[in-house]
Formats: structure tokens, C-alpha cells, sequence
């Protein structure tokens, strides 16, 4: 099983997909719980919602699940939100806080040093790869990361989760054209709520690549589920729902297209 998977476009804009896949090792699955083994904090369908958006798009996409090594949190292990509820590297529990492993079977430290070499390293090494080559391609390079979460978890925020969640790490990690373009067309969308850096402001992969001043911009979406399909069991993803914002999407990568072919992205600006 390959650990990433890469299609590699011509345009400036490259597709993070940290957590879609839900590949899971026999080892590990036979350590996981029922909780464990339900997979319940995929990002479904996010291939499918993008598909076709963009044409010349770069995608780089994980093909294991989060709850063997989860690619956008910190190697070292850090809390992406000190002080709040989260998820680490290596998960133990799933997002409503429930244990995802049998008693006494949770990753040891060897364990996770294994899996962050076999997994975690190889996304990353693709994901740094296609941005350099983007980047030396095109003067200039946007990574867009795409991830999607339920709209209601308790456990990690209060009531119901904006439906566009763009995170910037403060305005850090782009070019402030960047995130004013993408805040503008979501804010403008008729009956679906945003916000810039609320509760999801970037996670380790925007904030390790952002770097505006090489050239190098990271920006991530973070969508609630219920924009495009079931939030429940059995997951269906919902075509009806989610063509208005398949809608949005492309108009918000089509001007980040726009913005990177202008020139006004450029490192001196």
C-alpha cells in the first residue's frame, strides 16, 4: 500500500488531503475498539467534492487513515491547540474524546516512531516535493489543504461549526491577498456561514509550508460535513447538497489561480 498518492498539475495550485484515506493496518486494526473500527473522523468524500474544480490542479493525497498517524500534526508531537481539546499525532481517542483503542494496546513510543517513518514522512516528503517543483515551475506556489469535520462535536468546540472554516495561522502563512480573496467569495455565499482562524486556524501543514516570502503560501479549508454529505453513518455523500458547494469551491480555487498567475504574489511584494 502506497501512502500517498500524487497527480501532479501545471497550474500554481496544489490540493492537500491529509485525511481521507481510510487504510489501516491489520496490526492496528486488531488493537482498535468498536469506536476505533468505525473510522468515524474521515474526511469523506473530499476527492470526490474537489474532482474536476481546477483544471491543472496538483493533489497530494493520504491513503491511511489518521488513527494510524495523523499528517497534519506536528512529527515532534505538539499540540496544534495547547490548552484545548484536539487530537495528537497519534490519536487515542476519536473526536468525541472516546477511547479508539482496546485497553492496554495503544501505539507505544517505538510504535509510533515506526509509523511516522512508514507514513507520516512519505506524505510529506511528496507534499515538499510537489511545492518545490510548483514553485520553481511557476515563481510561485499555493497550497490549498482540503479537510472536512462534522458539524456538531462537543468535545473540540460549542454549537454548530461554521460551514467554511479558512485558517491562515493569523495571516502568517499567506499573503494577505490570499486570505481576503477566499474570505470574500465564502462570506458572499448565500445561507452558508464562515470565519477566518476561528476554532481550525491552519494545522501543522499550513503552518510548517506557509512561508509567504519564499514564495510559498499555505492556506487550509476546513469544511463542516453537512455542506456536502451525511454526517452519520453510513456517510453517503450527498450530490444534491453538495453541487452548491462544489460551486464555491472552484470559484475560491479559480481566484486563487487568478492571484497566482498575477504577479502580485511574487516573494519582493
Amino acid at each position: 500500500m502506497t501512502p500517498v498518492v500524487v497527480e501532479r498539475g501545471d497550474s500554481s495550485i496544489i490540493l492537500g488531503m491529509p485525511h481521507p484515506g481510510t487504510y489501516v493496518e491489520d496490526a492496528v486494526v486488531s488493537c482498535l475498539n468498536e469506536t476505533g473500527l468505525a473510522l468515524a473522523d474521515t474526511d469523506w468524500h473530499l476527492p470526490r467534492l474537489y474532482n474536476g474544480l481546477l483544471n491543472g490542479a496538483t493533489v497530494v493525497r493520504a491513503t491511511f487513515h489518521r488513527y494510524m498517524i495523523d499528517a497534519n500534526r506536528d512529527p515532534s508531537g505538539a499540540s496544534l491547540y495547547p490548552g484545548q481539546n484536539t487530537t495528537g499525532l497519534c490519536p487515542t481517542t476519536d473526536f468525541d474524546g472516546r477511547p479508539i483503542y482496546k485497553p492496554g494496546l495503544e501505539p507505544s513510543t517505538v510504535e509510533i516512531e515506526r509509523r511516522r517513518q512508514q507514513y507520516h514522512a512519505p506524505y510529506h516528503a511528496a507534499l515538499a516535493a510537489e511545492i518545490d517543483r510548483v514553485r520553481k515551475r511557476n515563481g510561485v506556489a499555493i497550497l490549498y489543504d482540503c479537510h472536512s469535520i462534522r458539524s456538531h462535536i462537543p468535545f473540540l468546540f460549542d454549537g454548530r461549526l461554521p460551514d467554511f472554516n479558512i485558517g491562515t495561522n493569523l495571516t502568517t502563512s499567506c499573503h494577505p491577498m490570499i486570505e481576503a480573496a477566499v474570505r470574500d467569495i465564502c462570506a458572499d455565499v448565500t445561507g452558508l456561514s464562515s470565519v477566518v482562524n476561528g476554532r481550525f486556524r491552519g494545522g501543522w501543514t499550513t503552518r510548517h509550508y506557509g512561508q509567504p516570502k519564499a514564495g510559498v503560501h499555505a492556506i487550509q479549508m476546513e469544511l463542516a460535513q453537512l455542506t456536502y454529505m451525511q454526517e452519520t453513518p453510513p456517510w453517503d455523500y450527498l450530490p444534491d447538497v453538495a453541487v452548491r458547494t462544489r460551486t464555491h469551491l472552484a470559484t475560491v480555487l479559480s481566484a486563487l489561480d487568478a492571484l497566482a498567475c498575477s504577479g502580485q504574489l511574487a516573494p519582493s511584494q
